[in-house]
C-alpha cells in the first residue's frame, strides 16, 4: 500500500464525521433540536440527514472499492458493503427530503424556489440515476464485461461529480440557514462558527475523497484493473 493511502482514508473519515457532528450540534443545541411535527425542529432533520446521507455515506460508498483493493475480502462482501452504504444513504436522504417538504407545507413556505433546492433536486436525481445504472450494469448478471468496463470510468466520474454537487448544495443550505436564523452573522456567534466549520469540513472531506479516487499515488495499486472489482 502507498504510505499515503491509509492516512488519507482516516483523514477523510475524520472530516466526514466531524462535519456531521457539527451539523447535528448546530441543529440540536442552537436551533431547538429535532421533532416530527411539521415544526422548525422537523426541518432540523433535513440538514443533518442530507449531510450524513449525501456527503458522508455516499462519499464512503465511492471509496469502498479503493479501500478494499489488495485486502483479502470476498468480492461479494465488498459489493454488499458498497450497496449497503448506498441503500442506507437513500433511506436517510428520503427521510431528510420528507422532513423539509412537510415543514414547508405545514408552515405555508414555498417549495423548490431557491438555488439550494434546484441544485439539491438535481443532485438527488443524478444520485438515483447513478444508483439504477450501477445496479443494472454491475450487480445484475445481464450486462457484458465490455459494457461494464466501458461504463466504469463514467461511473467513477459521476460519483465524484454527484458528491461535489451534494457538497455545494450543503454549503448553499448552510449559508441560507445561518442567514435566516436571525443571528448577527458578522459578529460570529457560536452557531456561525459551527456552521462555517461544518462547511469547511465538508469541503475537506470531498477533496480528500476525490484525491483518493483519482490519484494513483493514493491508491493501493496504481495499475489495478477496476473492471475486476465489479
Amino acid at each position: 500500500m502507498s504510505k499515503l493511502f491509509v492516512p488519507l482514508v482516516l483523514l477523510a473519515e475524520l472530516l466526514g464525521l466531524v462535519s456531521c457532528i457539527l451539523i447535528g450540534l448546530w441543529m440540536g443545541r442552537y436551533l431547538g433540536g429535532f421533532a416530527w411535527d411539521g415544526s422548525s425542529q422537523e426541518f432540523n432533520l433535513h440538514p443533518l440527514l442530507m449531510t450524513v446521507s449525501m456527503v458522508f455515506l455516499y462519499g464512503n460508498a465511492t471509496m469502498i472499492y479503493r479501500i478494499f483493493t489488495g485486502v483479502d475480502v470476498p468480492r461479494i462482501a465488498v459489493k454488499a458493503t458498497h450497496a449497503g452504504a448506498l441503500l442506507l444513504a437513500t433511506i436517510m436522504m428520503s427521510v431528510g427530503l420528507t422532513a423539509v417538504f412537510q415543514n414547508h407545507n405545514a408552515n405555508g413556505i414555498p417549495n423548490l424556489y431557491s438555488l439550494h433546492s434546484w441544485l439539491g433536486i438535481t443532485t438527488v436525481s443524478m444520485f438515483l440515476l447513478q444508483l439504477v445504472l450501477g445496479l443494472g450494469i454491475f450487480l445484475l448478471p445481464f450486462a457484458s464485461s465490455q459494457l461494464r468496463a466501458s461504463y466504469l470510468s463514467s461511473h467513477v466520474f459521476f460519483g465524484i461529480a454527484i458528491l461535489s454537487m451534494a457538497a455545494a448544495t450543503c454549503l448553499i443550505g448552510i449559508l441560507e440557514k445561518i442567514m435566516f436564523s436571525g443571528i448577527k452573522y458578522s459578529d460570529l456567534p457560536a452557531p456561525a462558527i459551527i456552521a462555517n466549520a461544518a462547511g469547511l469540513t465538508i469541503v475537506g472531506f470531498v477533496i480528500t475523497v476525490a484525491y483518493i479516487l483519482t490519484t494513483n499515488k493514493a491508491a493501493s495499486s496504481p495499475n489495478r484493473n477496476y473492471s475486476n472489482l465489479h
